[in-house]
């Protein structure tokens, strides 16, 4: 008969289900589909052997889930997207840092944590779209102007409640402060033609309807309504090329602090910056690579080329208390 504490230990393992990984094998926690995923690390296995496991959920559950399993942790690995959920996980605790000169090599720092605890993994910008049948391209030029008189009633936003808005926000806050921000986002709202959205394609298909005539929105969202649709009356508009450039995010990647096989998670990271699986990361989910080495998608650099702001993504974090604060203030619900 086995002791007491190896035959607890052995029970509380088969209650997680058989959690216990093998030296061979990396778990992810994912916020991102399945099917957005899983044909990487298939590759990944195909050319290692090593097996990946991933659980795909929310980013708050899945947070949560690993900081309540504290020492106890199955995560390796926490993929999601928007620097603004990165840095709250590492404001949690539930990351460590991962210390790879091929990351850096691969990943430009604007693109990483400064503590080293999570990396891009590939980009996207929320840039404006706008009706091809009501607004002339000449009529854009800044995600600022959209405050001016000229857009009234015409404006389509989604929720601030999610955070990519709330990295928008907080990227304007960083570039004009407090104050020019907060009068730049009551603008956008006074402009608004009906009430916010709750995701990106509902403005998208607000614009084609009529309900309005322009808007913000990540760029892979268009993409997919644009590959369901090639006729879609709406385009994608780069603003703020005269200044600091388009405003750019990511999904990215982060070692758990209590990470089974730190080892093992940190070579697939590694891969994951590379060539190889930054094209194919990046052409499945209709964004562009992190790694400035590869090349967008043909589909994706159709829309054509930009200047992106240099601004760290982290700070879509640091200053996300204060977005949100602003935002609520502002009336964006």
């Amino acid at each position: 008969m086995l002791p007491r504490k190896p035959l607890l230990a052995a029970l509380a393992l088969t209650l997680l289900g058989g959690t216990a990984q093998a030296a061979d094998e990396v778990v992810v926690y994912s916020s991102r589909i399945d099917e957005l995923i899983k044909p990487v690390f298939d590759a990944y296995t195909a050319s290692t052997g090593v097996k990946i496991k991933f659980i795909t959920d929310k980013e708050a559950p899945l947070m949560q889930r690993i900081k309540a399993e504290g020492d106890n942790g199955v995560a390796d690995l926490l993929l999601t997207v928007d620097a603004g959920n990165l840095w709250q996980a590492e404001q949690m605790g539930i990351l460590q840092p991962i210390k790879s000169d091929l990351i850096d090599q691969n990943i430009p720092p604007q693109y990483r944590a400064s503590s080293h605890e999570w990396t891009g993994l590939s980009l996207r910008a929320r840039t404006i779209i706008y009706s091809t049948e009501r607004v002339k391209p000449e009529e854009l030029s800044t995600y600022e102007a959209l405050a001016d008189k000229q857009w009234e009633g015409r404006l389509c936003l989604r929720t601030a409640k999610k955070v990519y808005n709330q990295s928008l926000t907080a990227t304007l806050i960083e570039t004009h402060g407090e104050a020019k921000t907060d009068q730049i986002v009551k603008g956008w709202v006074n402009n608004l033609s009906t009430d916010v959205f709750s995701d990106d394609n509902a403005v998208i298909q607000a614009i084609e309807a009529g309900q309005c005539d322009v808007g913000v929105v990540n760029t892979y969202y268009y993409g997919r309504m644009h590959k369901q649709n090639p006729q879609l009356p709406v385009k994608i508009f780069w603003p703020n090329q005269g200044d600091r450039g388009v405003h750019v995010n990511l999904s990215g990647i982060g070692l758990t602090k209590h990470a089974p096989h730190p080892e093992a998670a940190k070579k697939l990271v590694e891969w994951m910056t590379g060539e190889e699986a930054q094209k194919l990361f990046a052409d499945i989910n209709q964004e562009f690579p992190a790694n400035p080495k590869v090349k967008p998608s043909d589909e994706v650099a159709a829309w054509g080329s930009f200047k992106a702001d240099s601004i760290p993504v982290e700070i879509a974090g640091k200053r996300q208390a204060e977005a949100i604060r602003l935002m609520d203030r502002a009336g964006w619900n």
